[in-house]
């Protein structure tokens, strides 16, 4: 029998932030790397604190600033790609639930609008080009 689906907003509570050592080679990183394997939690707090309104980042720049942040070498690019995933889902659970998109974290600031992960999105990839763009004409009004 199939268990509930979890919500993602249950998805977001799982797991902390750890770092492995590599024992074999891993996603360009060579063995004896120091691995970060973040957590959507951290995610959430690093769009919300560190990526202002009118500007953007990549997914690549975020992970370096995690790595860097835990003393690691790198961090795990497909973990990271699924936390990114689960804080955009989620905070579009609440901008669909009422929630003003002022106190939701600012996923389209790292989700590129042409990358596949925008496309799985269910804001979908012309809502997050429509964001960035309102943003940059005017980086302190936001539009739903």
């Amino acid at each position: 029998m199939a268990g509930k689906k979890r919500t993602w907003a249950e998805k977001m509570a799982t797991g902390a932030p750890h770092v492995e050592v590599l024992a074999r080679p891993f996603a360009g990183a060579p063995a004896g790397a120091k691995l970060l394997v973040s957590s959507p939690m951290e995610v959430d707090a690093y769009l919300s604190a560190n990526v202002p309104s009118g500007t953007t980042t990549t997914v690549r720049a975020l992970r370096e600033a995690l790595a860097k942040a835990h003393g690691a070498d790198t961090t795990c690019p497909m973990s990271t790609s699924i936390f990114v995933r689960i804080v955009a889902e989620n905070a579009w659970d609440l901008i669909e639930g009422g929630t003003p998109i002022t106190e939701v974290t600012p996923f389209w600031r790292v989700v590129d609008p042409g990358s596949p992960l925008a496309k799985k999105l269910r804001s979908g990839s012309d809502w997050i080009a429509h964001q960035r763009e309102a943003e940059a004409r005017s980086p302190s009004i936001l539009t739903a």
